[in-house]
């Protein structure tokens, strides 16, 4: 794995188009991936879990926003995973995580993930390698388990050039309305570009695995970022045949009293 030999400007899937000539490909994804996921709920056998990983400013929430805004609320949860608190601290790393993976007939995305407590205190050196690099074990046994179980993982990195972040930066600050989102800790993570990019590299070799693959998804463009999401996750859903359950009665003797 080397990042920086997959193009974060990079629009393969429609090379000669832009984003107005894209739209109805990803409404129609849109409206396969509502559809299907109305069919996971009814069915009520499968579990779908997704995480998202990034840099800041990679384009999660918007991803997140924008591919699922028509799945029924019922269906899907979202998860984000930011410092631990202290109780977090006082259990094991994978506690925080494995009671919000997805129960039978849920779509759970996970914004942020298990995935911090290797690359952040790998880059950060808040922890001793013995302790990052047996959690690699950790992870991938984890991941084993709950694909074992019955759970669907589909792992996501929204891989974006620092230059674009640095663009992305600087209209956070131009912007009263987006003041909020700047914390001054990610200016010191973007001095750490080129080690979190190691470390990414290093986490998505590693934990890339048959049964729980990483994508790589080109995200400069948040368009083509959304085109891309929205098509793994359409072929992954199509992939379980699910069907409807059932019914055990028959439609034509019931009677809807006036």
């Amino acid at each position: 794995m080397d990042l920086e030999k997959i193009d974060a400007q990079e629009k393969a899937l429609f090379r000669d188009a832009g984003k107005d000539e894209q739209e109805p490909q990803f409404e129609r994804l849109r409206s396969e991936l509502q559809e299907l996921q109305k069919v996971l709920y009814a069915q009520n056998r499968h579990r779908v879990l997704v995480v998202l990983q990034a840099m800041d400013t990679g384009g999660k929430d918007g991803c997140i926003r924008n591919v699922f805004s028509r799945i029924d609320p019922q269906g899907i949860h979202v998860y984000s995973f930011k410092k631990p608190t202290e109780e977090e601290l006082a259990h094991d790393f994978l506690w925080r995580v494995h009671s919000k993976v997805p129960a039978n007939g849920q779509l759970v995305i996970f914004n942020r993930s298990h995935y911090e407590d290797i690359i952040a205190v790998r880059v950060k050196r808040i922890f001793a390698e013995t302790i990052w690099q047996r959690r690699y074990r950790h992870v991938i046994e984890f991941e084993r388990m709950l694909v074992e179980e019955g759970t669907t993982l589909v792992k996501i990195f929204l891989h974006i050039s620092k230059d674009e972040q640095k663009r992305r930066l600087e209209g956070r600050l131009a912007n009263s309305d987006k003041h909020w989102k700047i914390n001054p800790d990610d200016l010191k993570d973007r001095a750490l570009w080129g080690e979190f990019m190691r470390v990414y590299e290093d986490v998505i070799s590693h934990t890339s695995t048959p049964q729980a693959p990483w994508y790589v998804v080109p995200a400069n463009r948040k368009w083509y970022r959304d085109l891309c999401v929205a098509r793994i996750l359409v072929d992954t859903l199509k992939h379980l045949s699910m069907t409807f359950p059932p019914i055990t009665w028959d439609p034509g003797t019931i009677r809807v009293a006036e």
